[in-house]
This record gives structure tokens, sequence and C-alpha cells, in this order.
């Protein structure tokens, strides 16, 4: 079953996916343009309206983050603002290693000093998941990319892998060392989701 409906000033495609197996019903955001909703075989296009209705501001709130993090295909982003892009995919990842290589070792100077932490190394990578790393011999990995993201983010992911040099692993006693250094890391990892 699918229909339309407007959202947010958009023609909005809804798609209902009935299957015997669902219990429960689950509804997606999929892009700007297209919701999802994965139920039983017993939901009408009546049930679909009212749950369209009942969640309206995050279904608004979604579309709006999905719109922020869209990138043209002639755009980039650094430090949180979209540029208009200007150079090749490798000379990108060229301009995304040079900025991570002025930054990162600025801000884990500081926070190493604040923490009274220190690696034994930095290292930079290029990787598609992992945006900080700690290893047995605390040396440290950052991701290249983070550079795309505000400086806030940035500094909580030092301050997070710095302080794995004291835990490492995620228990109470870690995040209780993180919040000493960032207050507000739980906001800032809350902006950091909605901005992958």
């Amino acid at each position: 079953m699918n229909f339309t409906r407007e959202i947010s000033n958009r023609v909005v495609e809804i798609k209902v996916l009935k299957k015997i197996k669902n219990r429960h019903t689950y509804l997606r955001v999929k892009n700007p343009l297209l919701l999802e909703i994965s139920t039983n075989i017993f939901f009408t296009k009546k049930d679909a309206q009212k749950l369209i209705e009942n969640k309206i501001e995050w279904i608004e709130e979604r579309i709006k983050n999905l719109e922020k993090k869209a990138l043209e295909l002639n755009e980039y982003r650094f430090l949180g603002e979209k540029y208009e892009l200007n150079m090749n995919l490798q000379e990108l990842d060229k301009f995304y290693r040079k900025n991570a290589q002025e930054i990162i070792p600025k801000l884990v100077e500081k926070y190493s000093l604040e923490m009274n932490l220190f690696p034994s190394s930095i290292k930079y990578r290029k990787n598609k998941n992992t945006w900080g790393s700690c290893n047995y011999k605390n040396g440290l990995n950052f991701n290249i990319y983070l550079c795309k993201f505000p400086l806030e983010i940035i500094e909580y992911v030092v301050i997070h892998e710095l302080a794995h040099i004291k835990h490492k692993n995620h228990s109470r006693n870690f995040w209780n060392f993180v919040s000493i250094y960032c207050v507000d890391y739980k906001s800032r990892i809350k902006l950091f989701k909605s901005l992958l």
C-alpha cells in the first residue's frame, strides 16, 4: 500500500510494507521524500495516517536533519560548514589529512596536559566508521574525515581517546572521567550522530 501526503511543504511518499511475521510497527524516514512503515497485515491506511499524525514532529525533525546532512555532488564539508568543491576527491583527501595533522595535535597537546595522559604516538587514517582509537601501547589513531565535523566534535573524540589511556573500556569510570573534561559529552555525541 502506497500513498502520498504533504509534510514540511513537500509531497512525501508513504510506503507501507505488510508482513505476516511483524508484531510491531516501525516507521522510518528513508529520505526527505520517502517514509516507510513496516507493519502487520491488519494495518490500514487509516492506521498509517494516524501514526504519521502522532509522529509528525519527529518526522519533520528527521527530514530536516537528513537535508542538513545531504551534500550536493559539488560540495564538501569542513569543520561543520559546507563549501563548494573546487578539487578532485584525491585532493580533498589530502586537504582533510593536512588539516587533521594541524588541528588534532594541538587538541591532543592541550588535553594531554589537562588530563595528565600522554599518547605514545598519533596516527591518521582514512576510515569509514572508526573516528578514533587507542591501542594497548597508548597510541592514538584519528580519522582524517573528523575534519568534516564541527570543532566541538573533534575535541570530544580527542578527549574520548585520551581517556582510553587510563580506562581501556567504556565502563562507568571511563564516562565519569570523560565528563570531567567534557561536561556536555552527551549532547556532543547526539550532535555527532545527527551529522553522520
